[in-house]
C-alpha cells in the first residue's frame, strides 16, 4: 500500500513582524541582504522566525518538517550568494514572476560552507524539542544543481559541464555535514524552464546523483512550472538516483506529466505538486485528494513506496496565513487519503 506524506520543500514566506524588524536591522539596499556573517540581533529574529516555522508545521501536521529558509533572501541561489568564493552581481529575475535574487558569480574553489547545514541543526533541534513532534520527521531543502547552476555565472571553471560537475560537489559536501535527516528535497525548477540542450541530460542528471548520493535520506528531485521534456524525464527515472520525482500536477500541461509516467515509468515514490504555491486562494482537502486519486488512477500507484503531497513551487509566495491553510490542506488531504 503507498505511503502518502504531507510535506513541502520550504521557503516560507516571512511573517509580517519579522519583516518589518529584519528591515530595519539589516537596511533597504541590495548590498543590506544576507551575507552569511550576520550580527547577534539578525541571527536572534531568524532564530524566532525558524521557530515559528516549525511550529506552524506541527501545528498544521505535517509528516515532514523543514527549516523553512527565512534567511534565503536570494531564494534557492542562497547556498552560493552567502559563499566566499562568490561574488553578488547584479539583481535577475527569478523565474517568471516579480522575485529577484542577486546574481551569484563565482569566481574561486566552491569549497565546504555549512551554512545549510547549521540552519538545520538548528531546526533538529527545535524538532526535537517541540511538543507533538512525534509523528513528523526533518527533512532538508537545496537547490538541485543544474538549477544552482543555472541561476549562477561561472567565472571560475571550464565549461558549463564542468560548472555543474563542481556544484554538485559542492552541495555533496554540504549534505554529508546536515544532521540525521528523513528527506532531501532537492529543487531543481530549471529542468523545465530551461531544460539541458539534447544530449546534455545525463551531464545534469550525473550532478543530481552526484548530490543524491551524499544522503541516506529518500531523495526527491522536485520540479515546478510545467511538465518535464520525455526524454529528461526518461534520464531523471534512470539515472538521477532519487527515490521521487517531484511532479507539478498544478500547471495546464498535467496530461504531459501524467503520460511521461505512463510511457517512461517511474521513480519508486513520487511528489505531486498539488496545492498552487503562487495563488492566494486555498484548495479544500477534498480537492486536493481528488488531484491524487486522479493522478493515481492514471498510473499504476500500487508500484510507489510513498506519494508525497507538495505544494508545486515554494510557498514564499503567499501571505504568511495563506500560506499556512496551505499546510493544513495539504495535511488534512493526507488524513482524507487515509
Amino acid at each position: 500500500m503507498t505511503q502518502r506524506v504531507a510535506a513541502t520543500p520550504g521557503l516560507y514566506p516571512l511573517p509580517d513582524w519579522a519583516k518589518e524588524t529584519l528591515s530595519e536591522l539589516k537596511g533597504h539596499q541590495k548590498g543590506d541582504l544576507l551575507s552569511g556573517d550576520e550580527g547577534e540581533a539578525i541571527v536572534e529574529q531568524y532564530d524566532e522566525v525558524r521557530a515559528e516555522f516549525v511550529d506552524d508545521q506541527l501545528d498544521a501536521g505535517l509528516d515532514r518538517v523543514v527549516e523553512g529558509q527565512g534567511r534565503w533572501d536570494d531564494m534557492i541561489a542562497h547556498p552560493l550568494t552567502v559563499h566566499d568564493s562568490v561574488e553578488t552581481g547584479g539583481i535577475v529575475r527569478y523565474y517568471d514572476n516579480n522575485n529577484f535574487y542577486r546574481d551569484p558569480r563565482v569566481v574561486d574553489d566552491l569549497d565546504f560552507s555549512g551554512d545549510v547545514a547549521r540552519e538545520l541543526e538548528a531546526a533538529g533541534d527545535l524538532l526535537a524539542d517541540a511538543d507533538g513532534a512525534a509523528d513528523a520527521s526533518l527533512a532538508a531543502t537545496l537547490p538541485g544543481p543544474y538549477s544552482l547552476a543555472d541561476l549562477a555565472t561561472n567565472e571560475h571553471y571550464g565549461d558549463e559541464a564542468d560548472f555543474q560537475a563542481a556544484v554538485a560537489e559542492f552541495l555533496a559536501g554540504e549534505v554529508a555535514a546536515f544532521p540525521d535527516h528523513e528527506t532531501l528535497f532537492l529543487l531543481e525548477p530549471s529542468l523545465v524552464t530551461n531544460p539541458p540542450a539534447e544530449g546534455a541530460e545525463s551531464t545534469a542528471t550525473d550532478a543530481i546523483a552526484t548530490v543524491a548520493d551524499a544522503t541516506d535520506a529518500d531523495v526527491v528531485v522536485q520540479t515546478s512550472y510545467g511538465a518535464l521534456g520525455e526524454k529528461l524525464y526518461a534520464h531523471l527515472v534512470d539515472e538521477a538516483g532519487a527515490d521521487a520525482l517531484g511532479l507539478d500536477l498544478v500547471a495546464g500541461d498535467r496530461d504531459d506529466t501524467v503520460y511521461n509516467v505512463q510511457e517512461f515509468g517511474a521513480t519508486d515514490s513520487l511528489a505531486l505538486g498539488l496545492v498552487d504555491g503562487q495563488n492566494t486562494l486555498v484548495e479544500e482537502p477534498e480537492t486536493v485528494a481528488e488531484r491524487v486519486e486522479w493522478f493515481e488512477s492514471q498510473v499504476p500507484a500500487e508500484g510507489f513506496d510513498r506519494t508525497y503531497l507538495t505544494p508545486n513551487t515554494e510557498l514564499f509566495y503567499l501571505p504568511a496565513n495563506k500560506y499556512r491553510a496551505k499546510l493544513n490542506a495539504l495535511a488534512a488531504a493526507a488524513e482524507v487519503l487515509d
